[in-house]
């Protein structure tokens, strides 16, 4: 049998680590022929030795893919967001595990040469999702989701698609969950990445300690699965155990369950979905032992609301929220504002925001640069 070949971007990241766990496991099925790590140089070598199918490398530092290429001759070394694109033209899978908007136009080129992309990256759908869904419909490649919240919906969906009332992502509610909301405003960087159930970078962490992750999955559900945003609820849930819910028009749900570990959702994707899998089905998720779940609080949570405005309004909003959050979160990592102040700069951009309906590329990229620069404007006059 003929392995496949991969392209692993963002290799050093999390879901990048574990994705490598996953082609190790299944040896004789997959080889790992390009990847990228960033900043990460020092990931380079281990990877390599554990793939010598490998063939390019990119990196974030110019001088730093110069280097690498005198360590290793027989191995093509590229830089920067532009040296992503380079890694995939030998593959037959691409695992975006990027975080960010770099995540986008590799998404897009993925799909535009009729790869099979496995996608972390919440940014392609959010920012770019009209696009890669034209993309998909006019036959350009195939995509598989890897966030466990969408891999449970698509698990439920494929047992039974029929009578669908509502898909309900379950959410953890992050570090916060159980602090009164007048203290929030004193939450420091330190208290929002010590999240309940997860281990995941830093930005992720602090969006799911304010939900802006949630907004995203919203998002990302809309443009998977084809639901209406008065079918897609949220659900807070301790344990992130259950990972996500199908309700159907008889009252009963259907549930992917399991530990909080992303494993799983790498190999169900990366084998297509054809693979054993197991939901539950049950009338009343309160009945589940050992699961704990609470009421949703946007007064607790406000920046669900940008998802409502990104799903009714479309065109650029979706470029717009994620990059006046990705600014914000920052601002906040590096102690320039407080943490109640990310709902406040996302929601004044937002508000600002002239939108264009059926945006090309260039309309992204364009919206995608002003945006970080009138939320940075905004973060330093501390007017918001």
């Amino acid at each position: 049998m003929m392995k496949k070949k991969v392209c692993l971007l963002g290799a050093s990241g999390s879901i990048g680590s574990q994705s490598i766990d996953i082609m190790l496991k299944h040896a004789n099925e997959f080889e790992l022929v390009s990847f990228s790590v960033g900043r990460q140089v020092n990931k380079v070598p281990s990877i390599i030795e554990q793939f010598s199918t490998v063939k390019k490398v990119c990196v974030m530092d110019e001088q730093e893919a110069k280097n690498l290429a005198k360590t290793y001759p027989n191995i093509e070394f590229f830089s920067k967001d532009e040296g992503l694109l380079k890694l995939i033209d030998d593959a037959d899978i691409v695992i975006n595990a990027l975080v960010g908007f770099v995540g986008l136009l590799p998404s897009i080129e993925a799909l535009k040469k009729n790869k099979i992309l496995c996608l972390a990256n919440k940014e392609s759908l959010v920012t770019g999702g009209e696009i890669i869904n034209d993309l998909l419909a006019k036959g350009n490649g195939k995509l598989y989701p890897i966030d466990s919240e969408h891999v449970a919906i698509a698990k439920c969906l494929i047992v039974d698609s029929d009578n669908v009332d509502k898909i309900i992502l379950t959410a953890s509610g992050g570090a916060f969950r159980d602090w009164p909301l007048e203290k929030l405003e004193s939450a420091t960087p330190e208290d929002a990445l010590k999240h309940p159930t997860w281990t995941m970078g830093k930005k992720i962490t602090v969006d799911c300690a304010n939900m802006a992750n949630k907004a995203f999955e919203i998002i990302e559900a809309y443009y998977l699965f084809n639901y209406s945003l008065e079918h897609i609820d949220v659900l807070p849930h301790d344990e992130s155990y259950i990972h996500s819910l199908v309700r159907h028009t008889d009252g009963t749900y259907r549930a992917s369950v399991g530990k909080a570990d992303m494993r799983p959702n790498i190999e169900f994707a990366l084998l297509e979905e054809k693979i054993d899998f197991e939901t539950i089905t049950f009338n009343d998720y309160h009945e589940l032992k050992n699961c704990h779940f609470r009421e949703l609080s946007l007064e607790r949570y406000p920046m669900l609301e940008f998802a409502k405005v990104v799903m009714e309004k479309r065109g650029t909003y979706g470029t717009v929220f994620n990059a006046a959050d990705e600014v914000a979160a920052q601002a906040f990592l590096d102690h320039k504002i407080k943490f109640t102040d990310v709902y406040k700069v996302v929601k004044k951009v937002m508000d600002e925001h002239q939108n264009i309906i059926h945006p090309s590329i260039e309309d992204i990229l364009s919206a995608d640069r002003k945006t970080r620069l009138r939320t940075s404007e905004i973060i330093k006059e501390g007017k918001f």
